[in-house]
């Protein structure tokens, strides 16, 4: 699964190799019994030794959040605590509460320095997921960028004055693009020369961040030891509690089963599962302190063996399955208007925003972000860390699916 030991709690341990076996005529001598008892007084002070790091995960009740909780309990032996910073605690927290690992609750804002610091003293390690992902204009962009960018040098700053030494960020392939000009992003990989201009408050903020992030790389913390970071940058994250599917559906709920396209078939969009990427995020983490050198510092674009589909095509792969349909081969509106009702979707959203929050699916950007091919194709994360996806596409799908009726029967 790509990882170092797989689900074990720490080293093994044995003795020439492996553990002797008494002749079926013959009791275990002494020396057996003496190797016996020190592989099992080492192997035990080993995993007493393995379970003492302490996780923080900030925004751990968010969509990304909550399915990098889950993998920590699932996938990490050495946690000893796991705590989950969050504005918004879910009520979900308590069921975690009941097993072997230390979980604990700390409702706080990213925004605040002193309760960050407080969340953050005496971890081990930091995945930074906590961020506000607006594209449709429901949050302005002051608020964006205190959030994203002010929160960020907040959790920095904590690390540094706390001594912690290991780092995770969750940036965004909206750090790349896609850009203003629509320039297409086709199978690139880190190192892919791109023009990465943006105007909207989102991936400005994620693009401020993500360097804020990489340049504190090497920074002494507490105790003078340097500070390792890396980035990850998830194309579109789907999965159990994706808002916007959520969105889609509900939509399409209300025009009678239909969605219409709106997106040529042809544009192509690269999509992660969200499982996925929180195993991404989990193995990163693990893998820090060995390999420092080569880590630190670095940006891998997150990925896993979902096909290369337009928007709209990818969401029907569920949102199919669960009674909608997709009307037109092409889409039904020329280009020419959609930017027009776009251009007009964020003149109303300006004028009304003293009086109402006005925040359609359709802005200039979404609109630039849908008919822009970007996908990526690289190995970076293998070959540095052994990142392989734990969920394969076909069970990245039905997992979706199932949340999707799920859904749908909760509706009903």
């Amino acid at each position: 699964m790509g990882q170092e030991g797989g689900g074990t709690s720490g080293r093994g341990w044995c003795v020439a190799g492996r553990l002797a076996q008494a002749d079926e005529k013959t009791a275990p001598s002494e020396a057996h019994l003496g190797a016996l008892r020190l592989w099992l007084q080492l192997g035990m002070a080993d995993s007493a030794q393995a379970q003492k790091l302490v996780y923080l995960v900030t925004g751990g009740c968010g969509f990304l959040g909550e399915h990098v909780v889950r993998m920590l309990l699932q996938q990490e032996p050495r946690l000893r605590e796991l705590r989950i910073f969050d504005l918004h605690l879910g009520p979900w927290l308590e069921e975690l509460k009941t097993g072997p690992v230390q979980v604990t609750a700390i409702q706080g804002d990213v925004t605040q320095a002193h309760e960050v610091a407080a969340a953050v003293a005496g971890a081990h390690v930091v995945i930074h997921t906590a961020g506000l992902v607006d594209v449709f204009g429901r949050a302005s962009p002051e608020t964006i960028h205190e959030v994203n960018v002010q929160g960020t040098q907040n959790v920095i700053e904590a690390c540094v004055q706390a001594g912690t030494q290991f780092l995770v960020y969750t940036s965004s392939m909206e750090v790349v693009g896609p850009n203003i000009k629509g320039h297409p992003f086709y199978r690139g990989n880190e190192d892919t020369p791109y023009e990465a201009i943006h105007r909207h408050p989102y991936p400005c903020s994620k693009a401020l961040a993500e360097r804020l992030v990489l340049e504190a790389n090497g920074r002494k913390v507490r105790g003078g030891l340097p500070l390792v970071t890396c980035a990850l940058r998830p194309t579109g994250i789907y999965g159990e509690g994706h808002q916007i599917m959520r969105d889609f559906y509900h939509q399409g709920l209300r025009l009678g089963g239909r969605l219409f396209r709106a997106v040529p078939a042809s544009v192509e969009h690269g999509r992660v599962y969200v499982g996925n990427v929180a195993w991404m995020h989990v193995l990163v983490a693990r893998e820090l302190e060995q390999r420092a050198a080569l880590m630190g510092g670095q940006v891998y674009f997150c990925y896993d063996k979902s096909p290369y589909k337009s928007y709209e095509d990818f969401n029907m792969e569920f949102l199919g399955p669960c009674g909608l349909r997709l009307v037109g081969t092409r889409p039904l509106l020329p280009y020419w208007l959609l930017v027009f009702l776009a251009a007009l979707n964020a003149l109303l959203q300006w004028l009304l925003r003293p009086l109402l929050l006005y925040a359609p699916l359709l802005n200039p950007y979404t609109l630039a972000v849908a008919n822009t091919t970007f996908t990526v194709s690289t190995n970076k994360a293998q070959r540095h860390f052994g990142y392989e996806p734990l969920f394969s596409w076909e069970d990245s799908r039905t997992r979706t699916i199932r949340w999707v009726q799920a859904m749908e029967g909760s509706v009903q």
